[in-house]
């Protein structure tokens, strides 16, 4: 497996497009990044938090944003070179850039040499759960970095959406997930029957970039299912768990070359949609839990 942060650094230089708003029907991919951050602006602003610590700030355009919104902010990344791009856009927008340093969410010591005990109203950890061994013992470790009452946001990858994709996802799903408890007997028969209803040679596994770096399904970049997640959280001394989806998905991801430009504007306009059509539609969302 490779490293996390080559694919990362590969993708440094660019990363930043995806905040931009003159970008949003221009780049290839899905700025999905871009509604990300509308909910958590949203969401800070709303409950009066003052201070944000980042786990894995990338090339820092978010954090950058909170602290010019007049948020004390402070965070970290596990790839030196968004720790360089980061503290070059705090430099460019006349914030220090002390406040961003190289840290891993997997060892309390980095990050709590950062933070000299000074916890924070908010911790956002977007982009780092798909990619770390331990789930649990990086919820107790981010749960060092906020004050109690404090409120945590933090990204996963919908395991659920797979339901809506009829790809080599929805057979994953269903066969190792849904009917895990299930003889080797039955599965050998659901597997073949899903074989002929499934598009299983979607979607292209990203194992390389068009610049020849790590592609995406090239590292760990796992999936979760967020019924369980919300019952992890309440296990490691988080409350009120509730999900805040993103990157909605206007008909099953196939489908988009077909369908044309009206897949994503129709997309978009799905975005902040909110109610339970999210555990399907949606690729992506935030859980925001309080720290007890």
């Amino acid at each position: 497996m490779t490293k996390i942060s080559d694919h990362y650094t590969a993708s440094s230089r660019t990363y930043g497009e995806q905040y931009k708003r003159e970008n949003l029907f221009t780049l290839t991919d899905y700025p999905a990044n871009y509604f990300r951050l509308q909910i958590l602006v949203q969401r800070l602003a709303k409950l009066g938090l003052k201070s944000i610590y980042e786990v894995g700030v990338g090339e820092g355009t978010p954090l950058a944003t909170m602290a010019e919104m007049g948020f004390r902010v402070a965070g970290c990344d596990i790839t030196e070179a968004m720790v360089e791009k980061s503290r070059e856009n705090f430099l460019k927008r006349g914030i220090s850039p002390q406040l961003i340093q190289w840290g891993d969410v997997e060892d309390s010591t980095t990050l709590a040499s950062q933070t000299q005990g000074v916890q924070f109203d908010s911790v956002i950890a977007a982009g780092i759960l798909p990619h770390v061994k331990n789930d649990g013992l990086v919820l107790d470790n981010i749960g060092m970095l906020v004050r109690p009452g404090g409120r945590v946001f933090i990204e996963f990858r919908n395991k659920i959406f797979s339901m809506f994709t009829f790809n080599r996802y929805t057979a994953e799903f269903i066969l190792d997930d849904l009917l895990r408890d299930v003889s080797l007997e039955v599965r050998t028969v659901v597997a073949c029957d899903l074989k002929k209803r499934l598009a299983m040679d979607m979607p292209p596994v990203r194992s390389i970039t068009k610049d020849g770096s790590p592609g995406y399904d090239a590292i760990l970049s796992k999936f979760h299912n967020p019924f369980e997640l919300l019952e992890l959280f309440k296990r490691h001394g988080y409350v009120k768990p509730k999900i805040h989806w993103y990157h909605y998905h206007s008909a099953p991801p196939m489908l988009e070359k077909e369908i044309g430009d009206v897949y994503r504007k129709e997309a978009m306009e799905l975005e902040h949609e909110g109610s339970w059509r999210g555990y399907f539609l949606c690729s992506a969302g935030l859980i925001e839990a309080v720290k007890v």
